[in-house]
């Protein structure tokens, strides 16, 4: 009996603390599953996943729904938006009679009366300056009508299927609303929460009259900034107001009304029940149907957003047609009779854009579009009620085999498990979300089947990071990834003492950060320079595997040949100068479209012999380098700023780079040093120059050196030739203004051609 008892109890003293904490695991998981304990790191890798899992599903074109996009051709040739009014009447009257659409939802909205036909003007002149004109006042009433594009537009709307947008607000009421959808004394007594608002910015109440109803199309993103839900219906005083995906849908459709449906009378209703509505459905009862047609709605009458691609002409869920084509004509009627549209804007500098988990500037009027769709199609994206037994089996299962087989099973076979449990996790995940319109969580589960693999096979991992920390500690913060884990493989040839190499070193800094900084809150400063550091440190570690030294203020310090020597440190720098001015246009033109100041940057590369190790203090050190190839990179970014470029740099780099195209700036003599050094701009690769670009820089070397040889009358043609040829180029103006100073203080037959400067 013993031997059997010994028999028996083997695996329990051999696994069992390793299946106790396994299990541990699975009840703490379960714990947040059911919602006894809240972890906000989980709610956020939820979010996540249902995120990830939006962008996966491929989107197909719905020709049903239609955005008419005010977009760069529209304002090109119709000119800047807003437009006035007599245009949009066109619009509207191209849309309802013309093409013979089945409802037209603006998402603009139009709050202020149109003065831009002048009639003001006239009827001011006719009253006082040109009262005594005879038939001026005459002239001028009979032109009323027609310069009256408010008038127009509302003719145009009127006994037309067009919805009108316009935001909620809070204390503040301006414009007219439409009626609402249903008010408070049309639910008999039951509760019904809203996203509720006090107030409005409607449209001016003769164009709100004449449309067949209005929608709101105020977007309600969740805390980090990403709109994922949106109401159907919005309270507003005592009156539910539908957004404008919802007003059009009903339009289109010709729905008679929408009202709440609840699943139980209000007698039999729990007090629970009665606080959050039990609301089950709106009901839009279209045409002769008595039963109505289910709308489903969430919590507070709100729905998640079911993004389909990725948005604009190119996402692939909604065709776009340009409003300026409706406008002439040249789209075909069969794209647009019988169709929901929706007339929105794509242009960047409308800021009509949307942070949404499929793109970061998605269209607001495709978010519309999206629930168009869901309703249209009667299927909205939902969490079941029994979503947290489903959740919670899933743990249960998970937790529970990997407890238990993990203990005794090699590395491969414990690999090999826990992926396959994650991937079929992920698999029912997905499938219930595009076969069954279930919203499910499964971050919980997925960090479960992390966290039993890890307890119970990455010790050898562990000894592994142990031996390479101090090796991953010390260059982590400065190289790239890519870099830390080839250092790794060979620690013992990497170490932080100080030696002298041939390096390149590069310097750069904001221009006029101090009028930026000025120019904007500390929040949006923070932000500011966040995006452009991040942007700027990417370029340098991962395009090029350079070594980030420090951030002094707005200034950026780099250099590449160390820890890991590079052969074409220098070609590294440069290629990574022209990355990072690229780089710079791209965030610029997200910063300007953001109503923030201009970014502009000045990049300084030098090569040559510097001291490179761990330097410092007692109390700190960094790893840096030093000395005077060093010192000149620094200046050479400082002196960009004179020579109206991007970037600048010394005589070595060059001819260590030779496979770039470069254009000679000049001879310096920089503070601190005797000898002068020739300085260069770096354009391209010489492979990617075109023919024209190289003749340009052939005129200007050519220019230049007439310059230096005194040839004043001869260099001032050539510049003009070349200021013509590029009359953006600063460098050229410098010239002239140089030439025109040597010709008033001839530099003398011993000028050297170098230009000398005093200041750092």
């Amino acid at each position: 009996m013993p031997l059997i008892r010994s028999h028996w109890t083997r695996p329990f003293r051999k696994y069992g603390a390793r299946w106790s904490l396994g299990l541990l695991l699975t009840a703490l998981a379960l714990a947040q599953v059911s919602g006894a304990v809240r972890i906000d790191a989980i709610e956020r890798m939820d979010t996540f996943f249902a995120d990830l899992r939006m962008r996966l599903v491929k989107p197909v074109l719905d020709p049903r729904i239609v955005i008419v996009d005010i977009d760069e051709k529209s304002i090109a040739e119709i000119g800047h938006f807003p437009w006035n009014r007599k245009v949009v009447a066109r619009l509207v009257s191209q849309l309802t009679g013309h093409y013979g659409v089945a409802a037209a939802g603006f998402d603009i909205v139009f709050s202020e009366a149109d003065n831009t036909s002048g009639y003001d003007v006239l009827d001011s002149l006719a009253s006082h300056e040109m009262k005594d004109v005879g038939g001026f006042r005459a002239r001028v009433e009979a032109m009323k009508q027609q310069l009256d594009y408010d008038g127009l537009l509302a003719a145009a709307l009127e006994d037309q299927p067009v919805v009108l947008g316009y935001n909620v607000a809070q204390d503040q009421r301006k414009g007219e609303l439409p009626a609402p959808f249903f008010k408070v004394d049309d639910l008999n007594g039951r509760e019904l929460p809203a996203v509720t608002y006090s107030g409005y910015l409607g449209n001016l109440e003769r164009l709100q009259s004449a449309a067949a109803t209005g929608g709101i199309f105020t977007a309600l993103p969740d805390p980090d900034g990403i709109l994922r839900h949106t109401p159907l219906l919005m309270r507003i005083g005592d009156g539910y107001y539908p957004t404008l995906s919802l007003a059009t849908a009903a339009v289109a459709l010709q729905a008679r009304a929408i009202v709440p449906r609840w699943d139980t009378n209000v007698a039999d209703m729990s007090a629970r029940e009665r606080a959050n509505g039990a609301l089950d459905t709106l009901l839009m009862f279209v045409g002769q149907q008595k039963m109505g047609m289910p709308i489903q709605v969430g919590e507070n009458l709100t729905n998640l957003i079911e993004f389909r691609g990725t948005g604009g002409p190119a996402g692939g869920a909604f065709p776009y047609v340009s409003a300026a084509d409706v406008l002439a004509g040249r789209v075909k009627k069969e794209a647009l009779a019988d169709r929901i549209v929706l007339i929105g804007t794509t242009a960047p500098g409308l800021l009509d854009l949307r942070a949404t988990p499929v793109n970061s500037a998605y269209p607001g009027v495709e978010v519309h579009a999206n629930m168009i769709k869901s309703i249209l199609d009667h299927s909205f994206k939902v969490r079941p009620d029994y979503a947290d037994g489903i959740e919670g089996l899933q743990v249960v299962l998970a937790g529970g085999v990997l407890a238990l087989a993990l203990a005794v099973l090699s590395p491969l076979p414990s690999i090999l498990l826990a992926a396959a449990l994650a991937a079929a996790v992920f698999g029912f995940n997905y499938w219930s979300y595009t076969g069954m319109d279930w919203v499910l969580k499964m971050a919980m589960t997925l960090v479960l089947i992390a966290a039993v693999f890890v307890l119970n096979v990455a010790w050898g991992y562990f000894f592994e990071v142990r031996r390479n920390r101090g090796l991953v500690s010390r260059f982590g913060e400065y190289v790239a990834p890519e870099l830390v884990a080839q250092m790794a493989e060979n620690p013992e040839q990497y170490n932080m003492d100080g030696e002298s190499r041939e390096l390149t070193v590069m310097f750069v800094d904001v221009r006029g950060f101090t009028t930026i900084s000025e120019g904007l809150t500390p929040k949006q400063l923070r932000e500011y320079i966040n995006l452009y550091l991040t942007a700027m440190s990417e370029d340098i570690r991962s395009a090029h595997q350079g070594t980030l030294d420090k951030y002094i203020g707005d200034a950026v310090m780099a250099f590449w040949g160390a820890p890991v020597a590079f052969s074409d440190h220098a070609s590294r720098g440069v290629a990574t100068s022209l990355l990072m001015q690229a780089s710079a246009q791209r965030l610029n033109q997200d910063f300007l479209a953001r109503g923030w100041p201009e970014l502009k940057i000045g990049i300084g590369l030098n090569s040559g012999l510097m001291h490179v190790g761990d330097m410092g203090s007692n109390i700190r050190r960094a790893y840096t380098v030093m000395g005077d190839a060093v010192n000149l990179g620094s200046r050479l970014e400082g002196i960009t700023k004179v020579y109206g470029v991007g970037i600048a740099v010394g005589e070595a780099t060059r001819a260590a780079a030779p496979e770039f195209t470069y254009r000679e700036l000049d001879l310096v003599r920089v503070k601190g040093k005797n000898e002068p050094v020739a300085i260069f701009e770096p354009l391209a690769l010489a492979r990617d120059t075109d023919q024209a670009t190289l003749d340009e820089v052939a005129r200007w070397h050519a220019a230049l050196a007439a310059v230096r040889a005194q040839r004043w009358d001869e260099a001032d043609a050539m510049l003009a030739e070349l200021r013509a040829l590029a009359p953006q180029r600063g460098l050229y103006q410098l010239y002239v203004g140089r030439i025109a100073h040597y010709r008033a203080h001839p530099p003398g037959d011993q000028w050297d051609g170098v230009t000398t400067f005093e200041t750092k």
